[in-house]
């Protein structure tokens, strides 16, 4: 694996870098503190790659107003490579890939739609060039009926005849099955996954989709990081992010990570439409999320009908490209 200079530094200043069953839980920088840094590093006139290659002053860099951050953290943090390199070592036996903020292959969607929320780090298995391609994106519950997991398979059916992807959480339930029924028509599929990547990256099903070039599995997390219900919530953005369009197959009222993120979408980001199920009795959760902008599934039956919910657009309100200084990269 050929880490940049710029990607080093972001490793070591925000990745905790496990590399068993002990991380290295050093205090690294909040996604605040490294936009900040960024904005400092502009300032000074310097780029992300000055941080590993001496060429950065750390006390005068430390001391940019509004900065707020010591130069003993910073070098403590920069002083990791043992740590970087032993982790790269493990991702890389695994196939598994890394890359930064305007470094190469990351999603321009998440820099344009996510603007300072989108993530430092992208960690993933597979085709990375999956990432900006769009397609539809299917979440629910981890607790389904088999009813609910059977509709969830049917849209993955039609997205793969649609030849668009299918992105997901990658969580048991709703996501798994949406996949599944993507991946089980020769699609392609994209999951977002909030924990576990190393695992699901070697597990055999997982593999054979990831080697025929129709499955990439992506995190924004370590490898090696086990579940939390925090980032569980946090990468919800990340599957809106990387979508067209959404289809919320059920969600409870008011509470859990599906409702959190469709509403964080409908009322925050506003980047692509989200759709919830027709059901044919009131669905709490549902008729919630109608109630804040979501649009009734129409049920498209054919590849076309579903190209047709796939490019409507989603609010008039203007959309400001948002990029990351590019000198920071070089």
């Amino acid at each position: 694996m050929n880490l940049t200079p710029a990607i080093q530094a972001t490793l070591l200043l925000t990745a905790p870098l496990i590399c068993g069953r002990n991380g290295h839980l050093e205090d690294l920088l909040s996604l605040g503190e490294f936009n900040r840094l960024q904005d400092a590093l502009v300032k000074n006139g310097l780029q992300l790659s000055s941080l590993v290659d001496g060429s950065a002053d750390l006390g005068v860099l430390a001391r940019t107003p509004g900065l707020g951050i010591e130069e003993g953290r910073l070098r403590q943090l920069l002083g990791r490579g043992f740590q970087l390199s032993q982790a790269v070592e493990r991702w890389a036996a695994r196939s598994i890939w890394v890359t930064a903020r305007n470094g190469a292959g990351f999603p321009l969607r998440l820099n344009t739609r996510l603007k300072e929320k989108t993530p430092p780090l992208i960690y993933g298995c597979g085709a990375i060039e999956l990432l900006d391609k769009g397609g539809l994106a299917v979440v629910g519950s981890r607790d389904a009926s088999e009813d609910l997991l059977e509709y969830a398979r049917n849209a993955g059916r039609l997205t793969a005849t649609a030849r668009r992807t299918l992105v997901s959480g990658g969580a048991r339930g709703i996501d798994r099955a949406a996949m599944a029924g993507a991946l089980e028509n020769d699609g392609a599929a994209l999951g977002v996954l909030a924990d576990s990547l190393d695992r699901a990256s070697t597990q055999r099903d997982n593999r054979d989709a990831i080697l025929a070039g129709r499955l990439t599995l992506v995190s924004p997390y370590d490898p090696l990081a086990g579940f939390h219900a925090g980032n569980a919530m946090q990468r919800n953005k990340l599957i809106y992010a990387l979508a067209d369009a959404a289809l919320v197959v059920n969600s409870d009222l008011d509470s859990g990570g599906t409702w959190a993120g469709a509403v964080e979408e409908l009322e925050k980001f506003r980047n692509i439409p989200v759709y919830v199920r027709s059901a044919e009795v009131p669905v709490p959760g549902l008729d919630g999320l109608k109630k804040k902008g979501a649009l009734e599934w129409s049920q498209p039956s054919s590849p076309q009908e579903l190209e047709r919910v796939l490019t409507r657009q989603q609010s008039t309100r203007p959309k400001e490209r948002y990029v990351q200084r590019e000198m920071l990269f070089g």
